[in-house]
């Protein structure tokens, strides 16, 4: 059943442990407006490993894991992380599945000892690319998490203690806003609910079977699609990295279009940005097959000019971008 905020035990704090990035690779990000939920009783393992396409046993007190959410035909309700305390399991995603993703995992518990609390208002969260991790007092669980393609590790706190660990975070390295955090994860092709991510869409499509799907693990909704996908190892579109050929802008939600006198519609635009690291033009899309190998060139529409609309070639190209953290000091 669904209840208010319930009470967490406090576990000891946990050193993360990951490979170093190159020096000044650092940033932190607020992630405290996520839709957060806590799992508890005594059947939360097999419930939720009967829910999520990643096996439940990897999240273990020091690390989180990844994982989607779907429905019977394989497709997405939601995309989430996920980690342990000694008697429940904290999950987190995007603040606009904090409705529907309580509603979705409610939906499935019948006659398990199986509680799920809205504790979104309860804690404060924030990630951190950086090892070792700064040591902020206060801190109520540490754990490794790769949220941008990077070792991290996610901070939890009690809400009460945001302000003053988002002050003493940013006095230790750099607190990123939501623009700079949004072209970080572009450039390192990292799908996002709401722009990649929605519920027309099955993960292997977006690139989430490395790091969301356990193949070896038992029976969850949605598995037999995922399972089929794998065995034909065929995808009717595949989420790419696109950079613009003529240095212009690509309009997110644009749609793309074969080089070809045909100009067959093949694809569309679901993020872009430009990359200072890059110094180019970037997007994310899904392209559909045949059209998505590395090379191929694709028009996406440009701007009006006259009665003509001067269309942006772009390239597909291989994600994550070529660039990386090396150098970033604000």
């Amino acid at each position: 059943m669904i209840s208010g905020s319930s009470p967490w035990i406090v576990e000891s704090f946990v050193t993360a442990r990951g490979q170093r990035l190159s020096a000044g690779a650092v940033a932190a990000f607020d992630l405290s407006k996520h839709a957060k939920l806590q799992v508890t009783g005594g059947d939360r393992v097999r419930f939720l490993n009967g829910q999520l396409t990643n096996d439940v046993a990897k999240a273990g007190s020091d690390a989180a894991i990844e994982a989607s959410i779907l429905n019977a035909k394989g497709r997405m309700n939601a995309h989430v992380f996920l980690c342990a305390t000694p008697d429940s399991f904290l999950v987190d995603a995007d603040p606009a599945l904090r409705e529907s993703l309580a509603q979705r995992l409610e939906r499935y518990v019948i006659a398990d000892d199986v509680e799920i609390s809205d504790v979104t208002e309860a804690f404060a969260l924030f990630h951190v690319i950086a090892t070792p991790a700064p040591e902020i007092d206060g801190v109520l669980k540490k754990v490794r998490s790769d949220r941008f393609g990077f070792d991290g590790s996610d901070l939890w706190f009690a809400i009460g203690d945001h302000d003053r660990a988002y002050h003493e975070l940013g006095r230790a390295i750099p607190m990123w806003d939501g623009t700079r955090a949004e072209t970080l994860r572009i450039e390192r092709g990292i799908a996002r609910w709401g722009c990649e991510l929605s519920e027309e869409i099955i993960p292997v499509e977006a690139n989430l079977e490395a790091r969301a799907i356990d193949y070896a693990k038992g029976c969850y909704i949605g598995q037999e699609v995922i399972s089929r996908m794998k065995m034909s190892g065929q995808k009717n579109k595949r989420l790419c990295g696109l950079l613009s050929l003529s240095g212009a802008a690509i309009a997110t939600s644009s749609r793309l279009f074969a080089m070809d006198a045909e100009r067959k519609e093949v694809g569309w635009v679901t993020s872009a940005t430009f990359s200072l690291r890059l110094k180019k033009e970037i997007a994310l899309g899904f392209v559909k097959r045949g059209f998505n190998a590395v090379g191929t060139r694709l028009l996406a529409p440009g701007a009006e000019i006259g009665d003509v609309n001067v269309g942006v070639p772009v390239e597909v190209v291989a994600l994550p971008f070529d660039c990386s953290l090396a150098g970033e000091a604000d």
